[in-house]
């Protein structure tokens, strides 16, 4: 399955988002919660984003393919995504707005565009 690769991928990012997260409250010494430290909760909110954005993309990605979808499509779609991504978490933790808005234009372009193709093959 091609999506495997960018769920593996995708899941690695979340990881490493994770890990960030861990690494600043052992720094700000915070267990639970932001503690009100900024660096935390910005940490939290990226990795937040994340998590709320690849989830659906993936279940997506997975029926596009489960649909016969183009291999290439799917291909496209999957790095397009996982570039999206990383810009948008970029421009997050470097306050980077052209990065961040990138990020998410490649993110909701691969949504839509997973919806729509979705959807086609469903009729």
């Amino acid at each position: 399955m091609i999506s495997s690769l960018y769920a593996g991928l995708l899941a690695l990012w979340i990881v490493w988002l994770s890990l960030r997260v861990i690494n600043v409250r052992r720094s700000k010494q915070v267990s639970l919660g932001d503690g009100g430290e900024a660096e935390l909760q910005l940490a939290i909110r990226v990795q937040g984003n994340a998590i709320e954005y690849i989830p659906i993309s993936l279940i997506l990605l997975i029926l596009l393919e489960f649909n016969a979808g183009h291999t290439a499509m799917i291909h496209i779609a999957g790095i397009v995504l996982v570039i999206g991504r990383i810009l948008h978490a970029r421009g997050l933790l470097t306050e980077n707005l052209r990065f961040r808005v990138l990020g998410m234009q490649c993110t909701f372009f691969t949504l839509i565009g997973l919806a729509l193709a979705n959807m086609f093959y469903a009729f």
